[in-house]
């Protein structure tokens, strides 16, 4: 989905600002949804190194995988960016990521969109920090036994947390794995951050990938209810206060009512802006959330009805125009120039692009 998005100029300045700077993106292509060939995915990253990316936060599991899924995921990305081994470095701590800036490899950060993985069983939890993983959801789209997804919650009641998500939450906080709301309902959102505030004050709550559904509300366009996906101020402030950090994320499908044929890098900014404004410079990052290849996600989707259960809305945006992401590397220089035309300092922008995700990081991974 992003593979196809055009390059966007920017200046030199600003180019080499991207060089200077630590930069994460997040990207959601396990293989065979975003990508099939390693060349796909080492080409990918290559493109990304140049521009001066210096790591993804990069999606292993998604939506209902078991735990045999999940290992089949990790040997195939292992296996793949193994074949450039010299370019990569595979995190687990914070100074993973700055060595990655400081020798021009990619920092690899696995991230999982789905708790199905650990089948029942809570020791896996330290088994999944061990192998890397830095940031789980307990649910994707659907209804999971961990509580109820964001599209589940349009076509039956929202349930929200279950206790079975709790005891995942307390072993997330006791392993060190940050808690990644992304995806879940509004009422499975809320109960995990209540559950957080009685029993682990002072943790961080992140949403990796989330459009502020603030921003769309008044175009002309907008459906009665917005985009599924995106998240209100209030879950916004919400995850702020723990000290957490919100992502918008680069994908044109979610951005309710604006669906051009590529996203610019001024909506790019004005969605950094909007988070900024709302809980402050301290609590926003920055995601892709790229898919890669159209047709690998149209597969998956139409594979899976029941994931993308959404009336339409997803098929819909791809139809007017949705086609893809905003590609970090093509984009995130063009960006940089707008961030600073709204008045953002350095400081700020290098906050947005890594900074504040590796203070969450750092203090949920010791």
């Amino acid at each position: 989905m992003s593979i196809e998005s055009k390059s966007w100029p920017a200046s030199d300045k600003a180019t080499q600002f991207v060089r200077d700077s630590i930069v994460l993106d997040f990207f959601a292509s396990p293989f065979g949804t975003g990508w099939s060939e390693s060349a796909e995915l080492l080409d990918y990253l290559s493109a990304a190194r140049a521009a001066g990316v210096t790591g993804h936060s990069v999606t292993i599991a998604q939506a209902a995988d078991t735990w045999e899924a999940f290992l089949k995921s990790h040997h195939q990305f292992r296996t793949s960016l193994l074949e450039q081994r010299e370019h990569m470095t595979f995190v687990h701590s914070i100074r993973d990521i700055q060595h990655a800036h400081e020798t021009g490899t990619s920092a690899v950060i696995w991230n999982s969109q789905t708790s199905t993985i650990l089948g029942g069983d809570l020791s896996r939890v330290a088994a999944l920090r061990e192998m890397g993983i830095a940031t789980m959801q307990l649910v994707y789209n659907g209804r999971f036994r961990a509580g109820i997804g964001c599209i589940e919650s349009l076509n039956s009641p929202d349930t929200g947390l279950t206790d079975w998500g709790r005891s995942i939450i307390d072993e997330m906080v006791k392993q060190g794995i940050v808690l990644d709301l992304s995806h879940a309902s509004p009422q499975t959102c809320d109960g995990a951050m209540a559950h957080m505030t009685k029993s682990h004050p002072g943790i961080p709550v992140v949403y990796t990938h989330s459009i502020p559904a603030g921003l769309y509300v008044d175009e002309p366009g907008a459906t009665e209810k917005g985009c599924y996906r995106n998240i209100s101020d209030q879950q916004a402030k919400q995850a702020a206060d723990t000290g957490g950090v919100v992502c918008p994320t680069f994908t044109e499908w979610m951005m309710d009512g604006v669906w051009p044929d590529d996203i610019t890098p001024h909506q790019c900014a004005q969605m950094l802006d909007y988070y900024a404004k709302l809980v402050g410079v301290d609590h926003v990052g920055m995601a892709t959330d790229d898919m890669m290849k159209l047709d690998l996600v149209q597969a998956f989707t139409k594979a899976n009805p029941s994931l993308y259960n959404d009336g339409g809305y997803m098929t819909d945006a791809f139809d007017k125009g949705a086609a893809g992401c905003g590609e970090l590397s093509k984009i995130i220089a063009a960006v940089t120039d707008e961030l600073w035309n709204m008045g953002y300092s350095n400081e700020d922008i290098q906050k947005f692009y890594g900074g504040n995700l590796m203070r969450v990081w750092d203090q949920v991974w010791r």
